[in-house]
């Protein structure tokens, strides 16, 4: 496929002319009070992302910024080599090239379920400062299964008087559970600023989009404190690093129309196989985890699980918030997801009546992974949980649980030699970022890729059973490798 036809506007007619209602001419906040002659500044230049997505409930993230569009103009700090020292930064943030300052003011949502605007529910109006980096999460409840819901993001300044332009978006529940599944979503990880395919944004995100998903999950490293130039080494330098990936016109458009699940890892916490109590500079490891709840659309803890349907069971498990040091000496005391952690998902899975039950995971159960690498549960200083959790597993799902993994920036498929849990591991969100792993190992891999790309899933009706088929894809979104199951009913 070439680049032209992953373009940004491209990807929307496509998705639009498949969607009910198009979200980007809803015309519900301005009808309500009186559309101005001539359009008011958009003053939400990072976007909007809906998460935590479920039957009857979503959660909007909003933020009020202080110009229509990002600093593309800023000053550019070039990716160093391994063997060239930081870049020094000694000038404001807001002249960072990428930069989206915040702004004080106030931001509602209006939303609703009928195609084209009408009559819908409205938030009260909320005041944003810097406490909060100039961020409000809106939890809407109420909602109807199944339904796709139009939003509308309006914001005026502090006082009330001055008004802005609003942004609109759109996102779907989730149906209920006594409803045969029957959807995709798309499942990424690992994007470098600097590694990104195209001046807006990586070319998986248009990708994504046309594929139509229900819902997309970030599975981790979502942006690179510590290796993408400049270094984040105090909490401003951190929401640059937010503030330049979500701005990119590509990114922008996918989350303000696709629901997405969050996951954050080292690299988007504080820096490589971080654990609680570390630091980077100024910026602490606590920093870091209020950062990432700051600027994403989820809830707390962050492992939870969420039901799609009648076939469809998905899990999110947290891998830094509860970790043991790295350093620490293997046995049963160490751990990556803690005792509580561990409990709630034997509990939460067991229980579980779905047909597909999916692990999303920041980081592989199964691997193999480099030798050298100790920060994981396919890794050797994790060996005990891994080994418990992996024989679990065999033990009490063996034939209709999967996971998918992030973290490494490779694509494949493996299966435990031993105990034949399945993984597949995403890959990079681009070509430039792919590398790293130890090679092709036949023992566990049904594949084994070494480039960009994300993964796809779909869940779907097959006569008396229900089929899963996960397909890894390139940035482009073309199918390089797929896996089929099916379950009767």
């Amino acid at each position: 496929m070439p680049e032209e036809s992953v373009s940004g506007d491209w990807s929307r007619r496509q998705f639009l002319s498949a969607s009910a209602g198009s979200a980007l001419a809803l015309p519900l906040a301005d009808a309500a009070e009186g559309a101005p002659d001539k359009p008011l500044p958009i003053m939400q230049a990072t976007g909007v992302k809906v998460g935590e997505v479920t039957e009857n409930s979503a959660i909007v993230w909003t933020r009020l910024t202080a110009n229509t569009a990002r600093n593309n103009d800023g000053i550019l700090f070039p990716q160093r080599k391994k063997d060239q020292p930081r870049h020094v930064v000694d000038m404001p943030t807001a002249e960072i090239e990428g930069a989206c300052p915040g702004a004080a003011g106030r931001i509602r949502v209006r939303y609703t379920a009928v195609p084209g605007g009408g009559d819908g529910a409205a938030t009260e109006w909320v005041d944003v400062t810097a406490e909060t980096d100039f961020t409000h999460h809106f939890k809407l409840t109420d909602l109807k299964p199944a339904t796709v819901y139009h939003y509308t993001v309006e914001t005026t300044e502090p006082n009330g008087t001055t008004r802005h332009g609003p942004r609109h978006g759109q996102f779907q529940t989730a149906p209920t559970r006594d409803v045969p599944s029957d959807f995709r979503f798309c499942v990424m990880t690992c994007q470098g600023y600097p590694d990104r395919d195209h001046a807006d944004g990586h070319h998986i995100y248009p990708s994504m989009l046309a594929l139509k998903p229900r819902f997309v999950t970030m599975t981790g490293d979502v942006v690179y404190y510590d290796n993408d130039e400049p270094e984040a080494k105090t909490p401003e330098l951190a929401r640059l690093h937010w503030e330049r990936m979500f701005s990119l016109p590509r990114q922008v458009e996918l989350l303000g129309n696709v629901a997405s699940y969050w996951l954050k890892d080292d690299h988007d916490t504080l820096d490589n196989d971080s654990w609680p109590g570390r630091r980077a500079g100024k910026l602490t490891f606590a920093e870091g985890q209020e950062i990432f709840r700051q600027q994403t659309p989820m809830t707390e803890p962050g492992y939870r699980t969420f039901r799609w349907g009648r076939d469809l069971q998905i899990w999110f498990t947290d891998g830094r918030d509860h970790r043991s040091p790295n350093t620490m000496e293997d046995g049963p005391d160490k751990t990556i997801w803690g005792a509580e952690q561990k409990a709630w998902f034997k509990k939460t899975v067991a229980e579980s009546d779905a047909t597909w039950k999916i692990l999303i995971s920041p980081t592989p159960l199964v691997g193999p992974d480099r030798v050298n690498k100790k920060d994981n549960h396919a890794n050797a200083g994790f060996t005990h949980e891994g080994s418990e959790l992996r024989e679990w597993i065999k033990a009490n799902v063996p034939e209709n649980f999967f996971i998918c993994c992030g973290d490494r920036h490779w694509q494949y498929h493996s299966v435990h030699p031993t105990t034949g849990v399945q993984e597949f591991s995403v890959g990079a969100a681009s070509d430039a970022h792919a590398g790293g792993t130890p090679g092709e190992n036949p023992e566990y891999h049904k594949f084994h890729r070494v480039k960009g790309g994300f993964l796809s899933v779909t869940v779907r009706p097959a006569g008396q059973e229900s089929e899963l088929l996960f397909e890894h894809r390139d940035v482009f979104g073309k199918p390089v490798y797929e896996y089929k199951a099916r379950r009767s009913l």
